[in-house]
């Protein structure tokens, strides 16, 4: 059956009760796209590279006119992007009945919307944009209420981004590098206490995108190449990410310890060799509900496919 029909925009996310959906649009041209010295499209430049195996062709000239690197590009698109300030909104559509109703209107880019796989009235959603230059990772409920940042950076070129729930809900975790490029974390922040972990990473564990099992003893990445943020020498890895604990001294509890960012670092195991993978095509991991499996979408054959690696060592 027909639900609602929207004016304009999309929908990203359906809450966990089914009872509603979410959206966003934006008044005016949203496109990212490379410019032409008279303002037009670049022939060849468009973010959506029909035909290609990977979504996106990112191109943006240095001053001296030699050409950025595809990661560096994106980050120019995106910021010519973010600074246009374009009016944008947020709304829900009510499954039931079909009114649209909205949530929030604002001229940061609203993007990466999501709902609480547990929680049918919380959203979460970030401000797109180069990650050191903007507050990324929010929280709203769907009254328009509770507006919350959750992460707020401490050093200059400090980024924190690509947010996903915990199975559970309970725990939204993120990318967070303390500067950009240089120390690599996957960071938590638990919704209802505020207490936070941090998972500490390798230059060549870094991913493009990390998930965690549905219990939550288990991470996994997909890597990277090495013009992005790690600059990683040996990065193309499907990677399994069990953490562990930094353990007390001599069983020696500092007495604040629970007010403290609890830390930790992964131990890794590689699943699959990307070499072949061109990143331009971000893998996007996730495990299979039963955790045996993670899947994930590659082009390292020529054609883009979706793949499952088993986590279990082979016998």
């Amino acid at each position: 059956r027909e639900i609602a029909k929207l004016p304009r925009g999309g929908i990203a996310s359906t809450n966990p009760d089914e009872t509603l959906m979410l959206g966003s649009y934006v008044d005016g041209d949203a496109g990212i796209f490379a410019r032409d010295g008279g303002g037009g499209r670049a022939a060849g430049a468009t973010p959506r590279a029909a035909g290609t195996t990977f979504q996106a062709d990112y191109q943006a000239l240095r001053p001296d006119g030699t050409p950025f690197t595809f990661a560096e590009a994106k980050e120019v698109r995106m910021n010519e992007q973010l600074e246009r300030r374009l009016p944008r909104t947020m709304f829900t559509v009510n499954i039931a009945t079909g009114e649209i109703k909205t949530i929030l209107q604002s001229t940061d880019w609203l993007g990466h919307l999501q709902f609480s796989p547990t929680d049918p009235g919380l959203i979460m959603f970030c401000h797109e944009g180069p990650w050191h230059k903007v507050d990324r990772i929010w929280t709203i409920r769907t009254d328009g209420t509770a507006l919350t940042k959750i992460h707020t950076r401490t050093m200059n070129m400090e980024i924190a981004g690509h947010e996903f729930f915990g199975a559970d809900g309970k725990t939204i975790w993120y990318d967070l590098q303390t500067p950009r490029g240089e120390d690599f974390w996957v960071a938590g922040y638990e919704l209802a206490t505020g207490r936070r972990t941090w998972w500490h990473l390798q230059r060549d564990e870094w991913s493009v995108h990390f998930n965690v099992s549905p219990d939550g003893t288990m991470f996994a990445g997909d890597g990277g190449d090495d013009e992005m943020v790690a600059h990683a020498k040996d990065g193309k890895w499907i990677y399994l990410l069990t953490p562990q604990r930094v353990p007390d001294v001599a069983g020696i509890k500092n007495p604040d310890a629970a007010n403290l960012i609890d830390p930790g670092f992964f131990q890794s195991e590689r699943l699959v060799n990307m070499a072949k993978h061109d990143y331009r095509l971000e893998p996007n991991v996730t495990f299979t509900p039963d955790q045996k499996w993670v899947i994930f979408r590659a082009n390292m054959e020529g054609a883009v496919h979706t793949y499952a690696v088993e986590v279990a060592k082979a016998k």
